[in-house]
Protein backbone atom coordinates (compact mmCIF):
# COMPACT_ATOMS: atom_id res chain seq x y z
CA UNK A 1 0.00 0.00 0.00
CA UNK A 2 2.79 2.43 0.88
CA UNK A 3 4.41 1.63 -2.48
CA UNK A 4 1.26 2.79 -4.31
CA UNK A 5 1.12 6.02 -2.30
CA UNK A 6 4.79 6.63 -3.01
CA UNK A 7 4.20 5.98 -6.73
CA UNK A 8 1.20 8.36 -6.79
CA UNK A 9 3.29 11.08 -5.11
CA UNK A 10 6.06 10.59 -7.68
CA UNK A 11 3.56 10.80 -10.54
CA UNK A 12 2.05 14.01 -9.11
CA UNK A 13 5.51 15.55 -8.73
CA UNK A 14 6.43 14.51 -12.28
CA UNK A 15 3.20 16.04 -13.64
CA UNK A 16 3.86 19.30 -11.78
CA UNK A 17 7.45 19.45 -13.04
CA UNK A 18 6.50 18.66 -16.63
CA UNK A 19 3.63 21.15 -16.53
CA UNK A 20 5.89 23.88 -15.11
CA UNK A 21 8.58 23.24 -17.71
CA UNK A 22 6.07 23.23 -20.58
CA UNK A 23 4.51 26.45 -19.31
CA UNK A 24 7.91 28.14 -19.22
CA UNK A 25 8.74 26.95 -22.72
CA UNK A 26 5.40 28.20 -24.04
CA UNK A 27 5.94 31.63 -22.49
CA UNK A 28 9.50 31.80 -23.85
CA UNK A 29 8.21 31.01 -27.35
CA UNK A 30 5.45 33.61 -26.99
CA UNK A 31 8.09 36.18 -25.93
CA UNK A 32 10.17 35.38 -28.99
CA UNK A 33 7.12 35.62 -31.22
CA UNK A 34 6.01 38.91 -29.66
CA UNK A 35 9.51 40.35 -30.07
CA UNK A 36 9.43 39.30 -33.71
CA UNK A 37 6.13 41.17 -34.13
CA UNK A 38 7.75 44.31 -32.72
CA UNK A 39 10.68 43.90 -35.10
CA UNK A 40 8.33 43.62 -38.07
CA UNK A 41 6.49 46.80 -37.11
CA UNK A 42 9.70 48.69 -36.44
CA UNK A 43 11.09 47.60 -39.82
CA UNK A 44 7.91 48.87 -41.45
CA UNK A 45 8.37 52.17 -39.62
CA UNK A 46 12.02 52.34 -40.68
CA UNK A 47 11.02 51.66 -44.29
CA UNK A 48 8.42 54.45 -44.27
CA UNK A 49 10.76 57.08 -42.90
CA UNK A 50 12.97 57.58 -46.01
CA UNK A 51 9.85 58.11 -48.15
CA UNK A 52 8.51 60.61 -45.67
CA UNK A 53 11.85 62.44 -45.49
CA UNK A 54 12.14 62.60 -49.28
CA UNK A 55 8.64 64.01 -49.56
CA UNK A 56 9.36 66.71 -47.00
CA UNK A 57 12.79 67.41 -48.54
CA UNK A 58 11.11 68.47 -51.75
CA UNK A 59 9.36 71.26 -49.89
CA UNK A 60 11.90 72.13 -47.21
CA UNK A 61 15.38 71.61 -48.64
CA UNK A 62 16.99 73.99 -46.12
CA UNK A 63 16.16 71.73 -43.14
CA UNK A 64 19.30 69.61 -43.66
CA UNK A 65 20.02 69.07 -39.93
CA UNK A 66 16.60 67.55 -39.33
CA UNK A 67 17.04 65.13 -42.23
CA UNK A 68 20.52 64.13 -41.09
CA UNK A 69 19.28 63.44 -37.53
CA UNK A 70 16.49 61.25 -38.81
CA UNK A 71 18.90 59.25 -40.96
CA UNK A 72 21.33 58.85 -38.05
CA UNK A 73 18.67 57.84 -35.51
CA UNK A 74 16.99 55.49 -38.01
CA UNK A 75 20.30 53.73 -38.57
CA UNK A 76 20.88 53.41 -34.81
CA UNK A 77 17.37 52.05 -34.32
CA UNK A 78 17.83 49.47 -37.04
CA UNK A 79 21.11 48.28 -35.48
CA UNK A 80 19.85 48.01 -31.89
CA UNK A 81 19.21 44.46 -30.71
CA UNK A 82 18.11 44.27 -27.07
CA UNK A 83 14.75 45.65 -25.92
CA UNK A 84 16.48 48.39 -23.87
CA UNK A 85 18.75 49.42 -26.76
CA UNK A 86 15.86 49.33 -29.23
CA UNK A 87 13.65 51.39 -26.91
CA UNK A 88 16.35 54.04 -26.45
CA UNK A 89 17.06 54.23 -30.19
CA UNK A 90 13.35 54.35 -31.03
CA UNK A 91 12.88 57.18 -28.52
CA UNK A 92 15.56 59.22 -30.32
CA UNK A 93 13.97 58.43 -33.68
CA UNK A 94 10.55 59.49 -32.41
CA UNK A 95 12.01 62.82 -31.29
CA UNK A 96 13.59 63.33 -34.71
CA UNK A 97 10.27 62.51 -36.39
CA UNK A 98 8.54 65.11 -34.22
CA UNK A 99 11.06 67.64 -35.53
CA UNK A 100 10.29 66.56 -39.09
CA UNK A 101 6.57 67.00 -38.51
CA UNK A 102 7.21 70.43 -36.99
CA UNK A 103 9.07 71.39 -40.19
CA UNK A 104 6.21 70.06 -42.30
CA UNK A 105 3.73 72.25 -40.40
CA UNK A 106 5.35 75.30 -42.03
CA UNK A 107 4.51 74.12 -45.55
CA UNK A 108 0.76 74.15 -46.32
CA UNK A 109 1.35 72.79 -49.84
CA UNK A 110 3.19 69.82 -48.31
CA UNK A 111 0.33 69.12 -45.92
CA UNK A 112 -2.02 69.13 -48.91
CA UNK A 113 0.15 66.67 -50.88
CA UNK A 114 -1.59 63.34 -51.49
CA UNK A 115 1.68 61.42 -51.17
CA UNK A 116 2.45 63.07 -47.84
CA UNK A 117 -1.08 62.39 -46.60
CA UNK A 118 -0.75 58.70 -47.51
CA UNK A 119 2.65 58.46 -45.82
CA UNK A 120 1.41 60.09 -42.63
CA UNK A 121 -1.59 57.73 -42.60
CA UNK A 122 0.71 54.73 -43.01
CA UNK A 123 3.02 55.99 -40.29
CA UNK A 124 0.09 56.57 -37.96
CA UNK A 125 -1.13 53.00 -38.51
CA UNK A 126 2.39 51.70 -37.97
CA UNK A 127 2.76 53.66 -34.73
CA UNK A 128 -0.50 52.12 -33.50
CA UNK A 129 0.74 48.65 -34.47
CA UNK A 130 4.04 49.23 -32.67
CA UNK A 131 2.19 50.33 -29.54
CA UNK A 132 -0.02 47.22 -29.66
CA UNK A 133 2.97 44.94 -30.29
CA UNK A 134 4.87 46.52 -27.37
CA UNK A 135 1.89 46.09 -25.10
CA UNK A 136 1.53 42.40 -26.01
CA UNK A 137 5.26 41.75 -25.74
CA UNK A 138 5.43 43.37 -22.30
CA UNK A 139 2.43 41.33 -21.11
CA UNK A 140 4.08 38.10 -22.22
CA UNK A 141 7.38 39.15 -20.63
CA UNK A 142 5.51 39.93 -17.41
CA UNK A 143 3.93 36.45 -17.44
CA UNK A 144 7.25 34.74 -18.17
CA UNK A 145 9.15 36.72 -15.54
CA UNK A 146 6.44 36.00 -12.97
CA UNK A 147 6.47 32.28 -13.74
CA UNK A 148 10.27 32.22 -13.45
CA UNK A 149 10.00 33.67 -9.94
CA UNK A 150 7.07 31.76 -8.41
CA UNK A 151 7.20 28.38 -6.73
CA UNK A 152 7.43 25.60 -7.96
CA UNK A 153 8.20 26.77 -11.50
CA UNK A 154 11.16 28.78 -10.19
CA UNK A 155 12.91 25.47 -9.45
CA UNK A 156 12.40 24.29 -13.02
CA UNK A 157 13.41 27.70 -14.37
CA UNK A 158 16.66 27.52 -12.41
CA UNK A 159 17.38 23.94 -13.47
CA UNK A 160 16.87 24.71 -17.16
CA UNK A 161 18.42 28.19 -17.11
CA UNK A 162 15.31 30.23 -17.98
CA UNK A 163 16.22 33.91 -17.66
CA UNK A 164 13.92 36.89 -17.16
CA UNK A 165 13.37 39.04 -20.26
CA UNK A 166 13.68 42.80 -20.53
CA UNK A 167 10.55 44.87 -20.98
CA UNK A 168 10.37 47.11 -24.03
CA UNK A 169 9.97 50.36 -22.16
CA UNK A 170 9.90 53.99 -23.11
CA UNK A 171 12.41 55.76 -20.91
CA UNK A 172 11.29 59.40 -20.90
CA UNK A 173 7.67 60.32 -20.10
CA UNK A 174 7.65 62.88 -22.94
CA UNK A 175 8.52 60.12 -25.40
CA UNK A 176 5.47 58.02 -24.49
CA UNK A 177 3.37 59.71 -27.16
CA UNK A 178 3.62 58.68 -30.79
CA UNK A 179 4.69 61.42 -33.18
CA UNK A 180 1.80 63.61 -34.21
CA UNK A 181 0.98 62.76 -37.80
CA UNK A 182 -2.38 64.45 -38.36
CA UNK A 183 -1.70 67.76 -40.09
CA UNK A 184 -4.38 70.35 -40.55
CA UNK A 185 -7.01 68.26 -38.80
CA UNK A 186 -8.68 70.01 -35.89
CA UNK A 187 -8.23 68.28 -32.55
CA UNK A 188 -11.32 66.58 -31.22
Amino acid sequence: MSGIIFLVILVVIAVVLISSYNGLVQLRVRCDSAWSDIDVQLKRRHDLIPNLVETVKGYAAHEKGTFENIAKFRSQAMQATSPNDKAAAENQLTGALKSLFAVAENYPELKASEQFTQLQGSLSQTEDSIQNARRYYNAVVRDLNTKIQVFPSNIIAGMFNFKPREFFEVSAPTERDAPKVSFGTPAA
